[in-house]
């Protein structure tokens, strides 16, 4: 890590996550399903992508909002116990509740989620000038797009910056979305965003696509693994076989975080790909994003098996 900025910033909506899991089938308007178990956890990419980052020794602050309700009380335990550093939360009246109902079925979830006040925190401002600050991830584009001058904020502050969009049904496919992340050092979508932010069917051509406009593109494709793009060449990497899969909520944002704690810490992006494919994995074996906490051991050794396995594409 660079001596003296070793900090980052990971902003997103914070959420109640209420994760109903052993249901038969998820309800249909008029009925009503039952589940065998249900957590509260925190949700919301950035604190996810946060509490990964924090597990792996990297020194991650949350700029996010929070409520004052009891929904929002109910997961400030949760909060304190993540390793995050929690200086930029900004606790407001208006930002809660805003709560994810969230159904798992077979491994796979449906989510119901209400949001709250605005995203940007008070603290932004704050948290950009610390002269700690490394990195900043943005959760998801509907941060971005509340906040459009965000990348460039962080640009002038010196901070590298990731992004991934999350899946939004009004901004996926809008042709300002791309035009709005100008500036990313990397782009982090997942296959079905590749695709519909492209309009590529083939997922290679959308991520070299995207890659003409991000110096690194990573779409994650579940249990296909992750793809890297760069300067019209691709890399692609497997996931491994196997394994318990409990829920898959968060993966993406676990995967987040294993690659920018690797691309933070000097390694080459072939690697950062099998440590981000490692955590992805590792993370859906326990409820909620952030209810693994990742051991370092398990994602190394996991990485360097992926490594073996190494399927480049010519692109």
């Amino acid at each position: 890590m660079t001596t003296g900025r070793d900090f980052v910033l990971s902003i997103g909506r914070l959420y109640c996550d209420i994760v109903f899991r052993g249901i038969d089938a998820l309800p249909r308007l008029g009925e009503e399903r039952f589940a065998e178990a249900v957590s509260i956890v925190p949700g919301g990419g950035g604190f996810i992508t946060a509490a990964h980052l924090a597990a792996l020794g990297i020194r991650t602050g949350l700029l996010a909002r929070i409520g004052t309700d009891p929904l929002s009380g109910a997961i400030a335990p949760a909060l304190a116990d993540s390793g995050v550093d929690l200086r930029w939360l900004e606790h407001s009246a208006d930002a809660g509740p805003q709560p994810t109902v969230a159904m798992i079925k077979d491994g796979e979830r449906a989510f119901l989620s209400r949001r709250a006040g605005c995203a940007r925190p008070a603290t932004l401002d704050a948290a950009l000038a610390d002269p700690a600050a490394r990195h900043l991830h943005i959760a998801e584009f509907a941060t971005l797009a509340e906040i459009p001058e965000l990348i460039r904020m962080a640009k002038r502050a010196g901070l590298s910056v990731s992004l991934d969009p999350s899946w939004d049904d009004v901004w996926i496919r809008d042709p300002e979305l791309l035009p709005r992340a100008a500036g990313a050092d990397i782009f982090l979508p997942n296959a079905a965003e590749a695709r519909a932010i492209t309009g590529c069917d083939d997922l290679d051509q959308a991520g070299l696509r995207l890659a003409r406009d991000f110096p690194l593109v990573i779409v994650k494709d579940g249990g296909d693994g992750a793809r890297l793009f760069r300067s019209g060449s691709a890399t692609a990497l497997p996931a491994p076989d196997g394994g318990p899969v409990l829920d898959t909520t968060g993966a993406g944002d676990a995967f987040n975080a294993g690659f920018l704690a690797a691309w933070l810490a000097g390694h080459q992006p072939e690697l950062a790909l099998a440590e981000g494919i490692a955590c992805g994995t590792l993370s859906v074996r326990s409820v909620g994003g952030a209810g693994t906490r990742l051991d370092r051991t398990d994602v190394d050794a996991m990485s360097r098996d992926l490594l073996h396995s190494q399927d480049r594409i010519d692109a």
